[in-house]
């Protein structure tokens, strides 16, 4: 019986693909054995394909690639590092939670000052009225007899003071005439002992705040800081309207040192953020750095040189005596009578005094253009000459 066969033109692709694949396999090791020495074939017959995916050493793309070594570890780099400037001058901040943002907005602003130290002595919570939480009279004659170098005061207050305010006579609600003579002798006392201390002291108003009713009474706060802490040798910051928008409102947002739009005040619309608090600081920084500079000596180097070339009470040999310059020039009297006859600067001659009249009785009387002269841009004749 005859035995059937699948012609070689109907057998599947995949087996001639097979067939194909294994000739090639066949064809490359008979040349790997050509090419390769014995070892590497004993080792790795098919490392003649692996090599045909490896970049060849010394090539990246057209361009010889760089030779890596094992690195030394780096010599010590002498690296000149700016020296360290302490702090000389120092700024307690103190108050409440507002007083706590202050400092950390006044240690921004004082950044390029590294001279300043900015000492943050306010407490959370606290105020003038509740003295029984925290004595802030005591805490301010504390802080002057610790010691620690103050060469300025900052105070910002008040944002919990209006409540109640009890004292050994009594309790007395706020606004009440009473209340008011109070909290006044408080600023009184605490003003006072820096001014004795001969410490400059900045105090610092209170911002409007969102609500309305707290916002007055802030007002009323911000009237007796004014008053009294400035009557004991202090300086009062406005800071009022530099919180609110255009129509004196409050507005949590606003233009910060930058100019540019951002949010300052938090959500509880009483603290500020951390934009508001250098924006705040920006107030009180222009005062404790003309504090500063009135305290450091002018033209230190300068007056060296001079004490080191010159002696004392002796002057240069040929150094020439500047005249002293008088405080004042001449008085001159606006109006005294004319130097000049006839009271006038100049006076023209008769000729041309004359033919200036002429001239302009001609022009503006009569009418009549002034005759022109050849070359003058009125000489419009023809031919030009």
């Amino acid at each position: 019986m005859a035995r059937l066969t699948t012609p070689p033109a109907h057998r599947p692709a995949w087996e001639r693909i097979g067939k194909a694949a294994a000739v090639l396999l066949g064809f490359g090791l008979w040349l790997a054995a050509l090419s390769l020495p014995a070892q590497a074939q004993g080792l790795n017959p098919f490392n003649w394909f692996q090599q045909m995916f490896v970049q060849p050493r010394g090539y990246y793309y057209g361009q010889p690639w760089p030779r890596y070594r094992e690195r030394s570890p780096p010599a010590a780099e002498t690296v000149q590092k700016k020296p360290t400037v302490p702090p000389t001058f120092f700024v307690a901040v103190i108050g409440d939670s507002l007083s706590l943002l202050l400092a950390e907005g006044l240690t921004d602003q004082m950044s390029d000052r590294p001279e300043v130290g900015v000492l943050r002595d306010g407490r959370e919570d606290s105020g003038l009225v509740r003295d029984d939480f925290y004595n802030w009279t005591k805490a301010a004659h504390d802080l002057i007899g610790s010691g620690q170098k103050i060469n300025v005061a900052v105070m910002m207050i008040g944002s919990n003071d209006h409540q109640p305010l009890h004292d050994a006579s009594g309790t007395y609600d706020p606004d009440t005439p009473k209340w008011q003579e109070l909290y006044a002798a408080r600023v009184d006392a605490i003003s006072a002992m820096f001014r004795d201390a001969k410490i400059p002291l900045l105090w610092v108003g209170l911002p409007i705040m969102k609500s309305d009713r707290l916002s007055s009474e802030m007002q009323a706060l911000n009237d007796i800081y004014r008053e009294h802490a400035s009557k004991n040798g202090a300086t009062y910051i406005d800071i009022w309207d530099a919180f609110g928008d255009e129509r004196g409102q409050f507005s949590p947002y606003g233009p910060d040192i930058n100019g540019q739009t951002v949010r300052l005040r938090s959500f509880d619309g009483v603290h500020f953020t951390r934009a508001g608090a250098v924006k705040l600081a920006s107030f009180v920084a222009p005062d404790v750095g003309q504090i500063l500079d009135a305290g450091t000596p002018q033209g230190d180097a300068a007056l060296a040189k001079i004490e080191t070339t010159t002696p004392a009470g002796t002057a240069p040999a040929n150094a020439a005596v500047a005249p002293a310059k008088p405080p004042i020039g001449p008085v001159l009297p606006l109006t005294g009578p004319a130097i000049a006859p006839g009271a006038q600067l100049a006076t023209p001659a008769a000729d041309q005094q004359g033919a200036a009249q002429s001239l302009v009785e001609q022009t503006f009387a009569s009418g009549k253009p002034p005759e022109p002269k050849p070359g003058r841009a009125d000489d419009f004749s023809w031919p030009r000459q």
